[in-house]
């Protein structure tokens, strides 16, 4: 063939293709049997391979990707992924929204959009000059996993965005989901294959994504709904959410297609009622709706809450599910601090999708207070992503068989006494070495939000310790691959690469270590606290309970926890051999003692030019200032962008001092060379 039929013959594989595309994942009504269609895509592919200079971006074959991956790979998110703070009650909502009035007056007069939240996985899809670059999963919100191949196999992903008018550098962020109907198909098939069924739509498209081999991922249909734009260099000419959602839809997305816009919050609450009356005819699984200010420069103004979720959109939760089934017994589990956590053995029920045969009852006051006995019939709920719950029992069905729960005097994992510490509600296993204790600590140290060591999960933990390779969390530093091989259902690719994953932890820094090591009282949270406070393990070490308690989210029972934690000679030995095997036991972001800023209070208001305002905070504090919110008596600075709201006119009215980016830069002795995100 000459190179005009090569051309040619190209042109119409890929439109048979992308027709045959549309039909199986759109329409469900396929048009080629499965060995057509792959006739037809590996023809496409040699021809594109012998000639590469005819190969798109666009074209059907970059959505399957390379070969099946042996891992996937981290990504880090240019822009955090935030979570969505929750309502259950129209109360909660306006609770909301009066909370965001005090923040700025404007909220009062502002107008909102809803959408319906998808049960799917988030995605966040990296595009640079228009065509994809990464797409990832959300992960911990600050690092996904890198599943670029499998996205693409999605046909609602576009390669190469149509028109012009985006910003040069974005994230795009998703949510990925499995059509109900589809998933009934896929569990059909699956049955009748003699594998398991998928447990519900949303754990299948999390599964999916995850996939080694992206023609799986592909089998599995899945679709994907946009609904937010992170501009990283370059403008987004939308001044308003809406407009947003209307952009996406021209440059190649779809949107949720219920979606509203609603002068206020009345109009918001009929359309709740609304979509909450048609859950049951939706293609998809929801659990809510999403309540968002419309005004692109109020969503500005209000920020985000502790790192974690925008003040301006929150999602409405709709009445969670319930259901009905018999208490079979009460377990304890001893958690990595001592804390003897009492949970429900139910008898398997059907609960949102998901069987159920276990529930949460969270300390001995609860149980008591529920008055729940083993064998009582009780109602359990499931809300979103809670950990499924005993409500309480159902007493007119007793028959007197029932028996109440006698909390244990020792521990059930070492048989040491345990004890209740004053005006606390969990009772406790003092001893260090309960074997319990252990092995739940390891399995938070390996954690995602401590020290994120991939392919060390719970299974892998308990074997390690039967065979006695790891007696505390330093051990895991000694481990070889040889050691490894050596037991059941470790080949020597998977011993090497826990290995390897051990290794990287090392340089985590000292808030996700001080979370990991599971002090008492210290949280995600705190952990990050302590450690831009201090910078070093050794600075925080060597600080007594007045100094800790004096850091602001602190106070004096974590200050005794720490110092405790501190003061036992194994934790001093622990951090000791932990320092020997090479851990990072410092925190790049800790605050500068002498910062520049120190005990000065600054709010910030409008856009800026250089920086994000999350990284001005980042800066301000890390020089020992405090960003708050409002504007009130005690701030001492407000730095005013472009744009600004009310936060100005209020700090004039008080007399606050008032700045704008350059003489912050200035006073952190920033340039725009500086890594903050200058432009």
């Amino acid at each position: 063939m000459s190179h005009g039929e090569i051309a040619e013959r190209i042109r119409l594989l890929r439109k048979v293709i992308q027709e045959a595309n549309q039909a199986y994942y759109e329409l469900d009504e396929p048009e080629l049997s499965d060995a057509e269609y792959d006739r037809l895509f590996r023809e496409l592919q040699d021809l594109e391979a012998s000639h590469p200079n005819l190969l798109t971006p666009d074209s059907p074959t970059q959505r399957v990707g390379s070969a099946p991956a042996e891992a996937l790979h981290k990504h880090t998110h240019l822009r955090p992924m935030l979570s969505l703070a929750n309502a259950f009650s129209h109360d909660e909502l306006m609770a909301w929204a009066e909370r965001n009035i005090r923040l700025n007056p404007d909220v009062a007069t502002a107008d909102y959009t809803t959408e319906i939240k998808i049960d799917g996985a988030a995605v966040s899809l990296t595009y640079e000059e228009g065509k994809l670059v990464t797409g990832a999963s959300r992960g911990n919100g600050v690092v996904g996993e890198n599943v670029t191949t499998n996205l693409k196999t999605i046909e609602d992903v576009p390669l190469v965005l149509r028109g012009e008018s985006y910003p040069t550098l974005m994230e795009i962020r998703g949510e990925v989901y499995i059509p109900l109907e589809t998933f009934v198909h896929l569990n059909r098939e699956r049955e009748e294959a003699g594998d398991p069924p998928l447990a519900n739509p949303r754990n299948a498209a999390a599964g999916s994504l995850r996939q080694l081999d992206p023609a799986m991922t592909r089998a599995r249909r899945l679709r994907m709904l946009a609904f937010h734009v992170e501009p990283l260099r370059g403008s987004l000419a939308a001044t308003t959410h809406h407009e947003v959602l209307t952009q996406l839809v021209q440059w190649g997305f779809r949107v949720e297609s219920h979606h509203r816009l609603h002068a206020n919050l009345e109009e918001v609450r009929k359309r709740i009622s609304e979509v909450e009356s048609m859950l049951s005819s939706l293609p998809f699984a929801a659990d809510g709706v999403v309540i968002k200010v419309n005004p692109r420069n109020l969503q500005e103004d209000l920020g985000v809450v502790g790192g974690r979720e925008p003040r301006w959109a929150i999602a409405r939760k709709f009445a969670p599910d319930v259901a009905i089934t018999r208490l079979l017994d009460v377990k304890i589990n001893v958690g990595r601090t001592g804390a003897l956590n009492p949970w429900a053995v139910l008898e398997p029920v059907e609960l949102g999708g998901v069987t159920v045969s276990s529930a949460t009852l969270h300390n001995q006051d609860v149980v008591s207070a529920k008055d729940v006995r083993i064998g009582d019939w009780v109602e359990v709920v499931r809300a979103g992503e809670v950990i499924p719950q005993v409500l309480g029992p159902l007493r007119d069905r007793r028959d007197g068989s029932e028996r109440i729960f006698e909390f244990p005097r020792v521990c059930p994992a070492c048989s040491m006494p345990v004890e209740r510490p004053p005006d606390e509600v969990m009772v406790y296993c003092v001893n260090p070495r309960c074997p319990g204790r252990i092995y739940e600590g390891i399995v938070h140290f390996a954690s995602r939000s401590a020290m994120d060591i991939r392919g060390l999960g719970a299974e892998r933990i308990r074997q390690l310790l039967d065979a006695g390779l790891v007696k505390d969390v330093s051990d895991l530093y000694r481990l070889t691959p040889a050691q490894l091989v050596q037991l059941e259902r470790f080949a020597e690719l998977s011993a090497e690469q826990l290995v390897a994953a051990i290794e990287a932890s090392k340089n985590r820094p000292l808030s996700c270590l001080l979370f990991g090591l599971g002090i008492r009282h210290v949280g995600k949270s705190v952990a990050v606290l302590l450690a831009r406070h201090f910078g070093t393990m050794e600075g925080l070490g060597a600080a007594n309970r007045e100094t800790i308690s004096a850091i602001p989210g602190v106070g004096p029972v974590i200050a005794e926890a720490v110092t405790d934690w501190f003061g036992d000679p194994d934790h001093r030995a622990l951090l000791t051999r932990l320092g020997a095997q090479g851990l990072l036991l410092s925190e790049p972001d800790a605050v500068e003692r002498d910062g520049a800023l120190k005990g000065k209070t600054y709010v910030l208001t409008g856009s800026m030019e250089t920086m994000t305002r999350d990284q001005a905070r980042q800066h301000i504090e890390r020089a020992g200032g405090r960003v708050v919110g409002g504007v009130t008596g005690k701030t001492d600075t407000l730095v005013a962008g472009h744009d600004p709201g009310s936060k100005l006119d209020a700090a004039r009215k008080r007399g606050i001092e008032i700045i704008d980016e350059a003489e912050l830069r200035r006073r952190l002795a920033l340039t725009l060379t500086t890594d903050d995100g200058a432009r």
